[in-house]
């Protein structure tokens, strides 16, 4: 019996987590659930799974409401009857509880982009400290982790990650001007929470899926490249110092990751699993990304190579960026322009500590802001 602890209950990996705990409730112990601000979802999580654990942003008579113990995040993410913490939470909110799961030694199961992006040597130093695991559940790091099962990482010549191209993958720059809200989040292939598909489709999201792989498998920035795959069936490719590659294969489903996130390292039979039907596919393609459509890419890519507070900055510009398309106060090309502005601005401490990045974090939310007021 492996007893959870899934922050960011209500979210779309959240939900989906506990769709594969349903699957299996034998085999898993919702001990706590978390969530923003969404009580009536997580009232209805509490109810069917009832964890003895909760947390809420809105703290205020929730124990009342949940019939539960109400603990911090960083609580819940150490509390010694939690194996393994599924960190989905959206943001900056994801990173005290990583540290905190990670110092208690516990394994962890990473959803939450920002973390690794925004503090990943620091996140990396504690596991190696404390002998804390952590597992990956985005599709295209956990088909990393997969290829990578049984090899040294010596013999890696490159990772290569899978993009769908979004919405916009064919449109042109008069095009993206003209781009709405509604339009960006039409995502073709996935289902995610609003800003990952805006940053979907942007390709920040594939941006940060590089540092984060940068971190999570110790291969240098130059031996990670990201090409557009608009199938979605090939989730990432390693390639190999022999010339050889392997690739993990999937019908697009967030499920399959996430199960094998928490059941790592053994593989059980799922009731979601949908075989790929071979026969019927007519090919797979594969683009190069044209960063002039999509600049947002090559400013993760220089940030995470540039390292210190850059990353974090990255992070946080984009958040008030996104937040201003999708309220229509700028438009979807000025989220690129937003962010570049705030990391020129930007001094950079090369070797930051956790304040150093939360305060990075603040100013760059403050320097996007008045950057936007000042343009207007």
């Amino acid at each position: 019996m492996k007893r959870l602890a899934v922050l960011g209950s209500t979210g779309s990996i959240g939900r989906q987590t506990l769709e594969v705990v349903s699957a299996f409730p034998d085999r898993f112990e919702v001990v706590a659930l978390a969530c923003g601000e969404n009580v009536s979802l997580l009232k209805e999580q509490v109810a069917e799974f009832k964890p003895r654990l909760v947390c809420t942003e809105l703290a205020a008579g929730a124990k009342e409401i949940l019939g539960a113990t109400c603990l911090s995040l960083e609580e819940i993410a150490s509390h010694p009857d939690v194996d393994l913490v599924v960190i989905s939470t959206s943001g900056k909110a994801g990173l005290g509880a990583t540290l905190a799961a990670i110092r208690a030694g516990k394994k962890v199961a990473l959803a939450n982009k920002e973390v690794l992006v925004m503090a990943g040597g620091i996140v990396v130093a504690e596991a190696q400290k404390y002998d804390a695991e952590i597992v990956p559940i985005d599709s295209e790091h956990s088909a990393i982790w997969q290829c990578l099962n049984g090899e040294e990482r010596r013999t890696v010549s490159k990772l290569i990650l899978t993009a769908s191209g979004g919405p916009f993958r064919q449109s042109t720059l008069a095009q993206l001007a003209a781009v709405t809200p509604k339009d960006a989040l039409n995502h073709p292939t996935w289902r995610m929470g609003t800003k990952v598909t805006i940053d979907s489709a942007t390709l920040m999201n594939k941006g940060m899926e590089v540092i984060e792989a940068h971190w999570l498998f110790d291969i240098p920035y130059s031996q990670i490249e990201v090409v557009i795959h608009p199938q979605s069936i090939i989730h990432s490719i390693v390639e190999f110092v022999d010339g050889s590659a392997k690739a993990q294969l999937s019908l697009p489903d967030m499920r399959l990751p996430i199960q094998y996130a928490l059941t790592h390292p053994e593989r059980w039979e799922s009731p979601f699993r949908e075989g790929i039907d071979f026969g019927s596919i007519v090919s797979f393609d594969f683009e190069p990304v044209d960063l002039d459509r999509f600049p947002c890419l090559k400013l993760a890519m220089e940030a995470g190579e540039r390292g210190g507070t850059y990353p974090a900055v990255l992070s946080a510009a984009d958040e008030v960026a996104v937040e201003l398309f999708l309220a229509k106060k700028i438009g979807f090309p000025d989220i690129a322009a937003v962010v570049a502005r705030t990391l020129d601005c930007h001094e950079v401490i090369s070797y930051p500590s956790i304040e150093d990045i939360f305060a990075a974090d603040t100013w760059a939310r403050e320097t996007a802001r008045l950057g936007f007021e000042e343009a207007e």
